[in-house]
Order: C-alpha cells, then structure tokens, then sequence
C-alpha cells in the first residue's frame, strides 16, 4: 500500500482556511471538507492562529520568539563545531611546531 505524499500549504492558504472558519461561522468540518484538508489539521491552524493572536505560542513564547530560538540553536550548533575545528587545528599546529623546534 502506498503510503499518500504528505502535502505542504502556504501561509496564506492557512490564513485563508482559519478566515473562513473565523468570519463565515461554518463548521470546522463543512470547511476542512471544502478545503479537501482533515479536520484536525484546520483545527491545529484554527488553534494556533488563535494563540498567535494572544501573542503566544503553546510553548510560551510567540511565533517570531520561537523563529529566532531556532535560528539562535542553529547558529549556536555551527559555532561550537567551528570551535571544535580551531582546537583541533591549533594541537595539530602546536605540535608541528614542537617537531620542527627539537630537530633543529
């Protein structure tokens, strides 16, 4: 059995499927099954456009502080391997240089 390619929509296509149910008062379903979307898929948008609205996020912080916490970890993961790059470099080049100095 094939398993179905999980889709990707658009930021405006959420907002789109949460302003519908927001102004029109439909149901969740009439409206996810219009949309050809699963009803706890709208359900999660419906949710979290709610919460970014009240500034927050389930986790506590807004959407933007939740999209700079990741960019943060990102670029803290890249500078402790750049760091581990350097250590390494300077015993290698340290001990380079302990070599030529006792041959001489």
């Amino acid at each position: 059995m094939a398993k179905k390619k999980r889709r990707k929509f658009s930021a405006e296509f959420k907002a789109e499927a949460v302003r519908i149910v927001d102004k029109t008062g439909q149901s969740m379903c009439s409206v996810a099954h219009e949309l050809d979307l699963a009803e706890s898929v709208l359900r999660n948008w419906v949710h979290n456009a709610q919460a970014e609205r009240n500034g927050k996020t389930s986790g506590g912080l807004t959407l933007r502080e939740r999209e700079e916490l990741n960019k943060l970890r990102r670029e803290n993961k890249r500078l402790k391997m750049e760091r581990e790059i350097l250590k390494k470099a300077t015993a290698f080049f340290a001990k380079e240089n302990r070599n030529d100095s006792s041959s001489s």
